[in-house]
């Protein structure tokens, strides 16, 4: 929705919102601290929010720590992202069932699942641009997959402008943030400082958020509000000091394939796959079958990892044996052939690869070096 008015609401408004949400029949998925980390669960109120907590990140480090002021939402990215709410970590495909007297036909069931639907709360622009992403992929492509596709149907995203960037965050220069534009159903902006209880400024981005706003209790935002969510997000566009150099990195990478970059890293790299489950657009999977009883089997499709020796794994052995053939398919795939598959970058410049390697890899240093001791010349 271009040009859609922006008002102010007060904590117990954006309480009513979430109310009204679950009266609606929505499951509201939210930020809580969940094992030493603020993670994306099922929220009732809001004070299961991470009130006053935000976090320091860096690379290979994450921790919790104290703000200054009660804020919701003073913290950068998660662990956790919400693909893991569309995109099951594990989730079963069909049934197969042979009859018990041998004389009837088998049968393959597919899973009666009717979700509940899902209402997102505090979704940041990163992470609305992946969800793009995956619905790309999913929902988008030739081969659409029944199950994401279900789950995000009728899905509600209360997005939230970012404004406290961790120092792994570079999605500023991936085009992705800190501000959110488009891609969720309403927009607010957390407004905390001295002397005042935090309050929010929020925007309706579609119908269905226009008319949810409208049951709540609001004033228009004045100039200074609006100073304020622009001071806000001005300050944080100026924290994010990463950089990841996307001219030409398509090429770049492609004609590097070869580069001893790979090889320095790959010896550092323990090819844990940390990297791929907190990505927000990853999407590796294998299929295993489970049996049940003597004439039943399931078969499930389960998170892999391309970092996995057996994820390539053929009747002739695993395509990529090596460390480093599997950590450069990574981040090729992600920064390069990603772009010819579907059209966008695999990263949205969330960091999370960054924070949750255990040795502390990092992308855009990766891309950075091997851009300035290419032997080649990048085409502009």
């Amino acid at each position: 929705m271009k040009d859609s008015k922006k008002f102010k609401i007060s904590r117990k408004a954006l309480q009513s919102l979430i109310d009204l949400l679950k009266e609606q029949g929505y499951k509201t998925i939210g930020p809580k601290v969940s094992k030493n980390a603020i993670l994306y669960d099922e929220i009732e109120t809001l004070e299961d929010f991470p009130i006053g907590i935000g976090d320091e990140q860096e690379a290979g480090r994450y921790r919790l720590k104290k703000n200054p002021y009660p804020t919701l939402f003073g913290f950068a990215s998660s662990p956790h992202s919400w693909k893991r709410f569309l995109f099951l970590a594990q989730e079963k495909i069909f049934t197969f069932r042979l009859p018990p007297d041998k004389t009837g036909r088998p049968s393959i069931d597919p899973p009666k699942e009717e979700p509940t639907p899902l209402a997102f709360i505090g979704v940041r622009s990163c992470d609305l641009h992946a969800l793009a992403i995956q619905d790309r992929i999913f929902r988008q492509g030739p081969f659409p997959h029944s199950g994401y596709n279900l789950r995000a149907q009728g899905l509600f995203i209360l997005a939230v402008n970012c404004t406290h960037p961790s120092a792994t965050c570079f999605c500023s220069s991936m085009g992705t943030g800190p501000r959110a534009k488009n891609g969720f159903d309403l927009l607010l902006t957390e407004i905390a400082g001295p002397g005042t209880d935090p309050y929010y400024v929020i925007e309706p981005g579609s119908e269905k958020g226009k008319e949810l706003l409208a049951k709540v209790e609001k004033e228009d935002a004045s100039k200074e509000d609006l100073n304020k969510e622009e001071e806000s997000l001005r300050e944080a566009e100026q924290n994010i000091t990463r950089r990841l150099d996307t001219q030409g990195i398509k090429e770049l990478l492609y004609n590097n394939l070869n580069h001893p970059r790979w090889e320095q890293t790959a010896q550092r790299c323990l090819s844990c796959a940390n990297c791929t489950f907190v990505c927000p657009t990853c999407f590796c999977s294998t299929l295993i079958d489970v049996p049940q009883a003597a004439n039943v089997v399931e078969r499930w499709m389960v998170w892999d990892s391309c970092f996995t020796l057996e994820f390539t794994h053929t009747p002739s052995g695993s395509v990529r044996k090596t460390v480093l053939s599997r950590y450069r398919q990574w981040m090729t795939h992600k920064l390069a052939s990603w772009i010819d598959q579907f059209g966008t970058s695999g990263c949205v410049g969330c960091g999370r690869c960054i924070s949750w390697c255990p040795v502390g890899i990092d992308i855009t240093e990766e891309a950075a070096i091997i851009r300035k001791t290419s032997p080649l010349e990048i085409p502009s």
